[in-house]
């Protein structure tokens, strides 16, 4: 038999979630994605109760996406706790390496924590600021250019389409990778440059034997 569905009040969570999500424009199985959950995960919490509180992890990070005050989700309420400005744009950070490991960047990835950035430099940056993500850099191929544990942020929105030069996080061979590439004048071949002179470029590579994630705009790192 099927649970029967809650009716959240206007000061519950649920209803609050609920409120955002239509208000924003979102759907309920990005935002159950973006958390790393099954697609249902946000659905089933507003209408069934289920869970019946959002765990820490996941109400901190769609409080820094939507731009609110954990409290409103559930949170404790805590006086001078600092709340991510309204203006700021919320981009998560995935737990992901790119340059060694299968995979990356699917609608299953865990989203770990959100950066906000202040989005007329994010504008300046990329015409698609919903489609930008933060993950790692493993490994020393694109050193001097990009270290070992450095974050880049990646632009899903411009990718084959717009293909230039440039360093991108592509899939080849279910490896993910971050790579400068080199376009051939038709756009159809690259040469797939690593910054590190002691690793070979490959060259004249269709560009249909790619899989590219998107382009590189901006990276941190620790000092």
């Amino acid at each position: 038999m099927e649970k029967q569905r809650l009716a959240p009040d206007s000061a519950d969570p649920r209803a609050q979630l609920d409120r955002l999500v239509r208000e924003r424009g979102e759907d309920y199985a990005t935002l159950s994605r973006m958390l790393g959950k099954n697609a249902a995960y946000i659905q089933q919490f507003i209408k069934r109760g289920s869970p019946r509180r959002l765990g820490e992890r996941e109400r901190a990070i769609l409080a820094a996406y939507f731009r609110v005050d954990e409290a409103l989700l559930g949170g404790p309420q805590r006086i001078g706790a600092a709340v991510v400005d309204a203006g700021l744009v919320a981009v998560p950070r995935f737990d992901i390496g790119a340059a060694a490991g299968a995979g990356g960047l699917n609608e299953d990835d865990r989203a770990e924590a959100v950066f906000a950035f202040d989005p007329r430099w994010l504008r300046r940056l990329s015409a698609t600021p919903q489609r930008l993500a933060i993950i790692r850099v493993e490994g020393e191929s694109m050193v001097p250019t990009l270290d070992h544990g450095d974050d880049i942020m990646v632009d899903s929105g411009d990718g084959a389409e717009r293909l230039r030069d440039g360093i991108y996080v592509l899939r080849r061979d279910g490896v993910l990778l971050v790579k400068r590439l080199s376009c051939s004048l038709a756009r159809e071949r690259v040469t797939i440059v690593s910054d590190n002179e002691a690793y070979p470029k490959q060259t004249d590579v269709p560009v249909s034997e790619l899989d590219i994630v998107g382009r590189v705009l901006w990276t941190g790192r620790r000092l």
